[in-house]
């Protein structure tokens, strides 16, 4: 107990000397990327997703622009990030909204991202209500942990990762969902967001604050 909360504060001290990037597309011009964000995919088809910022209604008047998958390709998996932001250890947190999807649903968090076949990622899947933490390794995804018993409602969530070293703690809406370790990817990386197969999801508030 003593280590686990002395490992806590240290992680809290560690974030209030982090650098912090905010990303909210306000300034991002609906049908455009935002500016030094790429596209790519795990696993590519024949035609990647189409990410655009798009104009939400629900979303408050003044934060209506949001990052959405438009248009589902036929790769695997989807990668919308900013190579210029890059974290080895930090918080990572985004307002994401399960649009549609047959064979997928939802979204999340990528980060120590090396390129579009190795990084982590931490998604929400509404049609499986389970939220889970991978690693994709030469494009290979694998099971880091999961909880299998996360229901939302429909509507706007935000996701949180933490990282410490090998440690990871995923949050959904403020509640601790997913504690667990790994060390497969332990290098600064950038960061962005990430879908798979058809899921259509828009995301808002890309708030990270991390270190090298």
């Amino acid at each position: 107990m003593i280590l686990r909360t002395l490992t806590t504060v240290l992680l809290f001290l560690s974030l209030l000397n982090a650098a912090e990037y905010r990303r909210d597309f306000e300034n991002t011009a609906p049908g455009k990327l935002p500016k030094g964000w790429i596209v790519e995919a795990t696993h590519a088809g024949s035609r990647t997703a189409q990410w655009h910022v798009t104009l939400d209604a629900t979303r408050p008047k003044s934060q209506q622009h949001v990052l959405t998958l438009t248009e589902s390709g036929n790769s695997m998996f989807n990668l919308c990030y900013d190579p210029d932001i890059r974290m080895k250890d930090g918080r990572i947190s985004v307002l994401f909204h399960a649009n549609r999807g047959r064979i997928d649903q939802g979204g999340g968090i990528m980060w120590r991202v090396q390129d579009g076949n190795n990084y982590y990622v931490a998604r929400f899947n509404p049609l499986e209500d389970n939220f889970r933490f991978y690693s994709v390794i030469q494009a290979q995804r694998h099971l880091i942990c999961t909880n299998d018993n996360v229901h939302l409602s429909k509507g706007w969530h935000r996701m949180t990762i933490e990282q410490e070293g090998k440690r990871f703690k995923g949050f959904i809406d403020g509640r601790q969902m997913l504690t667990c370790e790994d060390k497969q990817i332990d290098k600064i990386g950038a960061a962005g967001v990430w879908t798979k197969a058809d899921a259509a999801t828009s995301f808002d508030d890309f708030v990270l604050k991390g270190r090298p």
